[in-house]
């Protein structure tokens, strides 16, 4: 690996990638390409050092910024893992996530790139209904639950089909569940921000549903697995155009994140609100109704709360075993990582 191109390297993900790419030995050179520049002030969380990686500014979807970053670079491998946020427009996720990937595996392939490692979701497969120990022979629904969700899947087909041993161009999808860690914006803030609202004690569902979430150190561990099996003679043939779920293999009940994020900050309830998923799906309605007159967006939505009360973990045996890939933080020392970076933020 002499060179790779992190796309979305300035991001949550993206970040925890340059640190893990950064620390290879050899190391390779290390360039980004996104939208805006790396933060001013990085985390302590990451030991990378900003000045010796290489940030080209651009737009995905057009063809010159990409092959001028891809010119400059000299990647033999590029990680794709730009992505609009949950919450966006339909518009931002089919010209980021599918636009956007289809300019950037045409102009890799054209410009000589050896390898493509593309960060899909594991969401492609949901919608809507229980997912118990999926693994990666599930079908991807005709309807899917969301538009990140099927812009997500729609990239990942267009991704798996671009690999040609006949033009050495090989890739691979990998569908993480879950994300958190420092950098997260979302998860574990919101969660924190609900236990300071006081409204930590009401429980949507009856929390026997098994999720998965993965601390992001330990997906970027996947990506470079991902790049070194693509780029590896012998192992390419069995991983390129393959899919993978990567989780941190051990699916707990939905809230137990929740009440780990609060139980470290000291927050514990004698008590809980129990919301039962019908009676919610209902409250969800009514408030997207009420929504549509007050201008402000619901609070809680059935979307919202078929997410929270669904079982929805997966099988990672072939991350496993075809990859090498082993979940090297636990879940309490991703929280433990998390809430020190939120500490270290304010």
């Amino acid at each position: 690996m002499r060179s790779v191109l992190l796309v979305g390297g300035s991001g949550f993900l993206g970040l925890h990638l340059v640190e893990k790419f950064y620390n290879l030995s050899p190391r390779p050179e290390i360039h980004v390409f996104d939208v805006r520049p790396l933060p001013e002030k990085l985390s302590k969380a990451f030991t990378f050092d900003p000045k010796k990686i290489k940030v080209h500014v651009g737009d995905l979807t057009s063809e010159s910024d990409i092959s001028e970053a891809l010119r400059s670079s000299h990647a033999d491998i590029v990680v794709h893992s730009a992505s609009p946020m949950h919450g966006c427009s339909q518009e931002i996720y089919d010209k980021v996530n599918v636009e956007g990937t289809k300019n950037l595996l045409s102009v890799s392939k054209h410009m000589g790139v050896k390898a493509f490692v593309y960060t899909s979701s594991a969401g492609v497969i949901f919608n809507g209904q229980d997912i118990h120990n999926a693994d990666e022979s599930w079908p991807i629904p005709e309807v899917p639950m969301d538009g990140y969700n099927e812009t997500k899947a729609t990239a990942e087909a267009m991704v798996l089909r671009a690999n040609s041993a006949n033009e050495s161009f090989f890739t691979l999808a990998l569908r993480p569940a879950g994300i958190f860690g420092p950098g997260d914006r979302q998860l574990v803030p919101g969660l924190r921000n609900v236990a300071k609202m006081g409204q930590s004690k009401f429980q949507i569902g009856d929390n026997n549903n098994l999720f998965d979430w993965t601390y992001v150190g330990n997906v970027a561990d996947a990506h470079v697995l991902a790049a070194e099996k693509l780029l590896d003679t012998s192992a390419c043939p069995t991983v390129a155009a393959q899919s993978f779920f990567i989780t941190n293999d051990a699916p707990t009940y939905f809230w137990a994140l929740a009440r780990t994020v609060w139980r470290a900050d000291g927050h514990v309830d004698s008590y809980n609100i129990v919301l039962p998923r019908p009676l919610a799906i209902a409250v969800g309605y009514l408030s997207e109704y009420f929504s549509k007159f007050t201008g402000k967006e619901p609070g809680l939505t059935p979307f919202r709360v078929k997410i929270v009360c669904a079982y929805r973990y997966h099988n990672i045996s072939k991350a496993k075993s075809l990859l090498g890939y082993i979940p090297n933080v636990d879940i309490e020392d991703g929280i433990a990582k998390t809430l020190s970076w939120m500490d270290e933020a304010i």
